[in-house]
């Protein structure tokens, strides 16, 4: 009962904790409304399952050669905020005709999905929960379970987040401002793709 509530309390605070994750789905959700806002949601609680996926197949070699394995990722995932940092800090304003055009559901979910899945902070999070949380002898399908069950929380998380910034009132008072919105989430994302270059994980 205490390995239950110890992981349902610390994937909660992993997952309302602000990131990339948070930054891509607020700038979906309210530049391309509720639907691409979900299907990146949708993304990054299947990204999440990479990390549990490797994590739960191969837990002692990835405990082996944790820095080695985060030192990837942080590379990969910092140049990949960069990237879409930038993409968002010079994205030309939109109007609600234009943005089903500039970005399709396998898009979304391809946003999400990278954005989390190259993500070292979440590779940290599923392993030390894994390793330094439950303990050898929890059965397979209970780790199963809390993997699945991170994934839902990520997913729920953000399908929240989603809903709040597509909703007609503050959708409309952000598009209204987008040119600035998109420059702050583009330097939120482009800092954090930049201190993740530097972040140690050992």
């Amino acid at each position: 009962m205490g390995e239950f509530v110890a992981v349902i309390l610390i994937t909660i605070l992993a997952v309302v904790s602000p990131g990339a994750d948070f930054a891509i789905v607020t700038k979906n959700s309210y530049l391309y409304g509720r639907k691409i806002g979900i299907l990146t949601s949708l993304g990054i609680a299947l990204g999440v399952l990479v990390h549990v996926t490797y994590t739960l197949i191969a837990v002692e070699f990835v405990m082996t050669y944790t820095p080695q394995i985060l030192n990837i990722f942080k590379y990969i995932g910092a140049i990949y905020l960069i990237y879409i940092g930038y993409k968002t800090f010079t994205q030309k304003p939109l109007f609600d005709s234009d943005a089903l055009k500039v970005l399709n559901s396998f898009q979304a979910l391809k946003y999400g999905f990278f954005t989390n899945a190259l993500n070292p902070k979440t590779t940290l999070f599923v392993i030390s929960t894994y390793t330094q949380i439950l303990s050898i002898s929890t059965p397979k399908i209970i780790l199963l379970g809390y993997g699945l069950f991170m994934s839902f929380a990520h997913f729920a998380w953000f399908s929240l987040v989603s809903i709040l910034f597509s909703s007609i009132v503050l959708r409309q008072k952000m598009l209204a401002k987008q040119v600035k919105i998109n420059k702050v989430i583009g330097s939120i994302l482009c800092a954090l793709g930049v201190a993740l270059l530097f972040a140690k994980f050992q």
